[in-house]
């Protein structure tokens, strides 16, 4: 055996100490589980037309046809014509379909955690109908279970169960918050409110690269003379039990955030400038809450552009030009197109739009806990590379973006390269270019006091 590939690190972890088989036999009972008839008409509907291929970018920058999409739910498909499908005893008394042994789900793990984002763009191209993104999400959960997935991504999923985040523990998001954020950038932070109409959410990203956005979100909330608040017992907007699998745990996570929202009788939940828990407090908080939610739910991107677009702040013009990237969860997955194209056009910037934008543009590729996954960062930089490319083919002046983990990945991927360009937030921007109109930062003044004198 050669020297490198004796060295070679495998590329499946293993978490527990349970046999090949019982990781087997808990990946597939999870999988009979989790089917559904949505799930069994995208199984049945697939015409293998290969179209979702030339929309991931991981196939597009490896021209591997192991990376193509509806490929990577493979072994699903084996347990749903096995143990599902309306032929499935014809399948295993005549063995048609194999059973999936430990090495096919030991491979597969690359195929689910290292290269998918479960950004949609296959989706969204798919002439079926078929909803890639979400059959992956349901095949981490099987993995998951099976105690097959990347350490990494395990590790944040233990401390979200230890800490209630995989930031801070909670006991401390208080003290983080008023030494760390509101001593620094000196904005007045309004924290455990025991009333607010506003109830603002975080995500892992702004208690750590970010925490400017902390004081900016409160800056902009300030001048309105909002009546907010962050709470300890309600702020992790993450979807580390999505990208995981561990789909008890993002419940958890997001039940918690609505319980906090009725507690203090919110009338809108603000989630944080990223794609974190879009999706689950979005889309699918009603379900387990069993109701329609009492509260509006609404991404940063939509709150900057409706408080813009109704004249409650107003910015100084940047004379220069832009482009933006298009964050997956919030943009293609969450439907957020023109908000951000109007926080753009507000803040004076003439908008250069790259090759492929809005619904189809290129995700970042670091998204899906890809990011967390140090094992992917040779395919992340290789979607990196096209990234740049296509913005430096608009030839703009600013790269713009609505979404922490974004900036992370690109900011990650420009310093891989030497490549100078700042990745910009556009919360970052509306607050450092806003007009402190004097009526209105007296009001929002005597507001703040209040929030405060309330809070103590």
């Amino acid at each position: 055996m050669s020297v490198a590939k004796k060295n070679q690190k495998p590329h499946f972890d293993k978490q527990g100490d349970r046999t090949d088989e019982e990781r087997v036999e808990a990946a597939m009972q999870t999988f009979i589980q989790d089917f559904g008839a949505t799930a069994a008409l995208y199984m049945e509907s697939c015409v293998s037309c290969g179209m979702c291929a030339e929309a991931c970018q991981f196939y597009v920058t490896t021209d591997d046809p192991k990376y193509t999409p509806i490929y990577k739910i493979k072994p699903f498909k084996q347990a749903y014509k096995r143990h599902i499908g309306p032929f499935a005893p014809i399948y295993r008394v005549l063995n048609l379909t194999p059973k999936v042994d430990i090495k096919e789900l030991e491979d597969w793990q690359e195929l689910l955690y290292d290269s998918c984002t479960m950004c949609g763009r296959c989706s969204t191209i798919c002439p079926m109908g078929i909803d890639i993104a979400d059959l992956i999400k349901q095949a981490r959960h099987g993995m998951y279970k099976a105690g097959l997935m990347p350490e990494r991504m395990d590790l944040m999923g233990r401390t979200t169960k230890l800490w209630g985040s995989p930031a801070t523990p909670i006991e401390d998001f208080a003290e983080i918050l008023e030494e760390d954020i509101q001593d620094v950038y000196g904005e007045p932070l309004v924290i455990d409110k025991e009333k607010a109409d506003i109830l603002v959410t975080l995500a892992p990203a702004e208690l750590g690269d970010h925490t400017k956005a902390v004081a900016d979100i409160a800056k902009i909330l300030n001048h309105i003379g909002a009546d907010w608040t962050f709470r300890s017992d309600g702020f992790e907007a993450s979807n580390i039990g999505y990208i995981n699998g561990d789909i008890e745990l993002q419940e958890k996570l997001t039940m918690q955030l609505v319980d906090t929202a009725i507690k203090i009788g919110a009338k809108t939940l603000i989630l944080p400038e990223c794609g974190h828990a879009y999706s689950a407090l979005r889309w699918e908080a009603s379900r387990w809450y069993g109701k329609p939610l009492p509260f509006r739910v609404i991404h940063m991107t939509e709150f900057l552009a409706e408080v813009l677009n109704e004249g409650k702040i107003k910015v100084k013009k940047i004379d220069a030009t832009a482009s933006f990237h298009d964050p997956c969860q919030l943009v293609r997955r969450g439907g957020v197109v023109e908000p951000p194209r109007d926080i753009v056009k507000a803040l004076g910037y003439d908008l250069i739009e790259m090759e492929d934008s809005g619904n189809f543009g290129w995700c970042c590729g670091g998204g899906g806990g890809v990011i967390s996954n140090t094992r992917a960062n040779p395919l992340r930089f290789k979607v990196f590379e096209m990234k740049k490319e296509q913005f430096e083919e608009t030839g703009a002046e600013h790269f713009l973006t609505s979404c922490g983990q974004c900036r992370i990945t690109l900011t990650g991927g420009a310093k891989k390269f030497n490549w100078d360009k700042k990745i910009e937030s556009l919360l970052e921007l509306v607050a450092d270019n806003m007009i402190e109109d004097d009526a209105s930062s007296e009001d929002s003044k005597e507001t703040t006091k209040e929030n405060t004198k309330e809070e103590a």
